[in-house]
């Protein structure tokens, strides 16, 4: 890349852009020199991380940044372990508020009312958008979100994956109907969090189901030991298919949930609620499985239609307990989904209808490039605590019995807790 000492040279001065006409393109001259000095600065920085902390550089990825001189096309250096972020030059979410830009752009191409196309636009403080403006930030957003959704997933194996849907209103078949976006969140062998799909499919079917995990499947993952999501029709036999030998973990917020449904009443559902928790904040796998069997008990007495439905669910509801115990938290919950799906409501909440369901799938799949970028910056579960997983497997230490006395010892520790769980409801009631 070529430096400011460079451009004085003579072959460098041929190369200077130029009109038709000879003289020189002052724009563009400017443009491809604070091109070149901003990845300069980058790439210096990034080799001075590496040399202060024993890391390498690993390639570079593109980012469009628009300036007062143009459009410039930075390299962001990329390393082999972490991530360098340019935060003086780059804002991290700068395409999430264009992916809303473009969704309010193609209302105006379909037609949709003027009134309340410049109210939703108004609100993000836009007046007015060309042609052209609309077909480059489609495009940008579309090649950005392309990539993250076909990139191949290299050779580390993916033990975690974490699946849900989110419904937003979209336009289909000419009238306006809640729409599914899925997506796929994974945890490598490292202890990285990646975005692994995203698709608009019907949630009902086995067939959508199946094809949208066959795609994330064929880009590379491997390895899956546990998969986590909502009981969502066809979704537990289509994982069943694809990660053949990986366990079906039934987020645990969902069951309570569903239970406490099963109750009816908001008193009595209150009471299930108080009922179930306490069973998975302890911190034994066999003070889990006993305090399970108690909460079924007390239920069938309270709510016999709640403990059907936790007695139905145990394999599914427990099969993160044949995990290492520090990896329990995260497993047990979709709750890594339910944030990313908080995220694309509130982008979209601005847009309320989406004309089509590209317009949907685009703003979406920008929300999940910066959730996927963000989340080079930390890991989720640290290599010593991933390293336990293969440990223990390899030590087959969750599959010793327990002894009477140990499974007594487990019983007094469950019905301590949801008594305890139970008093403070009765109080709170009381209060």
């Amino acid at each position: 890349m070529e430096s400011i000492a460079d451009v004085r040279t003579p072959e460098a001065a041929l190369a200077i852009p130029r009109f038709e006409d000879g003289f020189v393109n002052m724009q563009e001259l400017l443009r491809s020199l604070a091109e070149s000095i901003v990845n300069e600065i980058m790439s210096a920085e990034a080799d001075q991380m590496c040399a202060a902390t024993g890391n390498s550089r690993n390639g570079y990825r593109e980012r469009k940044l628009t300036t007062c001189v143009g459009t410039l096309t930075l390299r962001v250096p990329k390393l082999r372990s972490g991530s360098f972020f340019p935060d003086d030059v780059l804002e991290r979410y700068q395409r999430v508020d264009r992916a809303i830009v473009a969704a309010v752009a193609e209302m105006y191409a379909t037609g949709t009312s003027t009134r309340k196309v410049q109210k939703v636009a108004q609100a993000m403080g836009v007046e007015r958008l060309s042609k052209d403006q609309v077909s480059a930030i489609c495009g940008h957003l579309d090649a950005e979100v392309g990539e993250l959704v076909t990139r191949p997933l290299g050779k580390p194996r993916t033990p975690y994956l974490w699946i849900d849907a989110t419904y937003v209103k979209c336009r289909r078949d000419r009238r306006v109907a809640s729409t599914a976006v899925v997506t796929a969140i994974g945890c490598d062998e490292g202890g990285w969090r990646r975005v692994l799909g995203l698709g608009v499919v019907d949630t009902e079917a086995y067939d959508s189901w199946l094809a949208f995990l066959r795609k994330v499947r064929d880009r590379g993952v491997r390895g899956v030991g546990l998969v986590t999501s909502d009981a969502h029709p066809g979704l537990v036999r289509a994982v069943s298919e694809v990660f053949q030998g990986a366990a079906w973990q039934r987020c645990v917020v969902h069951l309570m949930r569903g239970c406490a449904r099963a109750a009816g009443s908001r008193q009595l559902s209150r009471r299930v609620s108080r009922i179930v928790a306490p069973v998975f904040r302890l911190k034994e796998a066999g003070a889990v499985r006993a305090a399970y069997h108690l909460a079924v008990d007390v239920l069938g007495s309270c709510c016999p239609e709640a403990a059907a439905v936790l007695e139905g669910t145990e394999p599914d509801a427990l099969a993160y307990l044949d995990f290492p115990p520090s990896h329990w938290k995260r497993l047990r919950t979709n709750n890594v989904q339910e944030r990313a799906n908080r995220e694309i409501k509130r982008r979209s909440r601005v847009v309320q209808v989406f004309p089509s369901a590209s317009s949907l799938e685009r703003l979406a799949g920008a929300v999940m490039c910066d959730m996927d970028e963000a989340w080079s910056d930390a890991r989720y579960f640290s290599e010593a605590r991933m390293a336990e997983l293969y440990d223990e497997r390899q030590r087959g230490a969750n599959g010793e019995p327990l002894t009477e006395e140990q499974l007594e010892g487990f019983r007094l520790v469950a019905r301590q807790a949801i008594e305890a769980s139970l008093e403070l409801a009765d109080m709170l009631e009381a209060a």
